[in-house]
């Protein structure tokens, strides 16, 4: 038991001197112990260049988002228009048909008007 407490003690003493030592380096000679800054310029200019590009392309993914939400609202416009006019039943004569063609377009063509 006495071996043991001793090795303890030992240990406890190196812990004391170790932390002691650290806790001087900081406080006198930091330098020795944190890295050169120097160093760590181009990656803090590559970071900052990486910010910048960034907000850049969230700036241009809001004038893309302003824009399709025009673009939605006259789409959004154009469907209602359909229904209303899908609602409101044949065209007049002497206006414009529409003729279905494969794949669901339509072309619209104007009837010949007879004088």
């Amino acid at each position: 038991m006495r071996g043991v407490a001793n090795l303890t003690q030992i240990l406890d003493n190196w812990r004391f001197d170790i932390l002691s030592q650290m806790r001087g380096l900081l406080q006198n000679d930091h330098q020795s112990l944190l890295p050169d800054y120097a160093r760590i310029q181009p990656l803090s200019e590559a970071l900052d260049d990486l910010y910048k590009e960034f907000n850049a392309l969230k700036a241009h993914l809001g004038d893309l988002t302003e824009k399709f939400s025009a673009i939605e609202t006259f789409i959004d416009e154009v469907k209602a228009g359909r229904n209303t006019n899908a609602d409101a039943g044949p065209a007049p004569s002497g206006g414009i048909v529409p003729v279905v063609r494969q794949g669901g377009r339509r072309v619209l063509k104007k009837k010949p008007t007879t004088a």
